[in-house]
């Protein structure tokens, strides 16, 4: 097995087109297929499923990707250290949900970019879902999540800060004036929510049955800012990190309504694999967040 056969196993798996991955590795189409196929007849199994143009990871394919993916990662952290390196640069691919993205990562974005300006960054906005995955796939180097603390043995976890969930409506909603809400009072309401599986999402569920107040109906939403703009117009109750909706709170387009309850609390978490190499660009960023998050935390 060689390492171009690999290299270009991995380029495949991603572009799922001969065309493609031979346009990325800067060669012609028949030599990615002679590639694959040498590689394919080394291990005596079929690495790809042929679908006309297209093609797909078989479950050998899906297996052997991981590896190719640790053993490029190897070669990097050989090379970096090799030639001593010891200054950011390179590059830095970030996953995090939207809330995250939109509402905390900015001000640490500005100050890494200040002081690294030789690394390129690659941000996604991408579910708790997904954010595994790609870091297992090596597609990812670092994850941002708003979860409970997460406990999986592939991966390394620090918390960042506490974030609070909010029960958010119109300042005109019933309930908006009321001193306390108990949790009787939510049994009719509509509620706007995350797709299901959104961390908070399956926070809030678990309250309101502990709490035995399930909403009389549920609109789901894939954009929070669209449960935002839903909940100004007064279509319902949102439950959000509070700092997703601190400026319509702030200007009085929203308002937190005072619900007794508790366990409405998780954390923003950086993430990463157990395997991976922290690389000087890692490194930096994770600790202008140690230093950014708990400083907006407090505010």
């Amino acid at each position: 097995m060689e390492l171009r056969q690999l290299d270009l196993f991995r380029t495949l798996a991603y572009e799922l087109s001969f065309t493609r991955a031979a346009r990325r590795a800067h060669c012609v189409q028949s030599n990615v297929t002679v590639q694959i196929r040498n590689l394919e007849a080394e291990l005596g199994v079929p690495l790809f499923e042929r679908l006309g143009k297209g093609v797909r990871l078989t479950s050998h394919g899906q297996r052997l990707l991981p590896y190719a993916e640790r053993v490029r990662q190897v070669l990097m952290e050989g090379t970096a250290a090799a030639i001593g390196e010891n200054r950011p640069t390179g590059s830095l691919a970030i996953g995090s949900p939207e809330s995250v993205l939109t509402y905390r990562l900015p001000p640490v974005l500005l100050a890494f970019r200040a002081s690294f300006p030789n690394v390129g960054l690659t941000l996604s906005a991408t579910g708790n879902d997904q954010l595994v995955t790609q870091l297992e796939q090596g597609k990812l180097d670092l994850a941002l999540v708003i979860d409970d603390p997460l406990r999986l043995r592939q991966l390394r976890t620090e918390m960042l800060c506490e974030e609070r969930l909010v029960l958010l409506a119109s300042p005109s909603h019933r309930l908006a004036a009321s001193p306390a809400i108990e949790a009787s009072a939510l049994r009719e309401e509509t509620f706007l929510l995350t797709d299901p599986g959104c961390a908070y999402r399956v926070k809030l569920e678990r309250v309101l049955a502990r709490d035995g107040a399930w909403p009389q109906s549920i609109m789901e939403f894939s954009s929070v800012e669209t449960i935002k703009q839903c909940a100004v117009l007064g279509m319902g109750i949102a439950c959000l990190p509070g700092i997703v909706a601190e400026p319509e709170i702030a200007c009085g387009r929203l308002a937190a309504l005072p619900w007794r309850t508790s366990g409405l609390t998780m954390q923003t978490q950086a993430v990463w694999h157990k395997d991976k190499w922290l690389s000087p660009a890692i490194e930096a960023f994770l600790t202008l967040l140690r230093d950014g998050l708990t400083f907006q935390s407090r505010d």
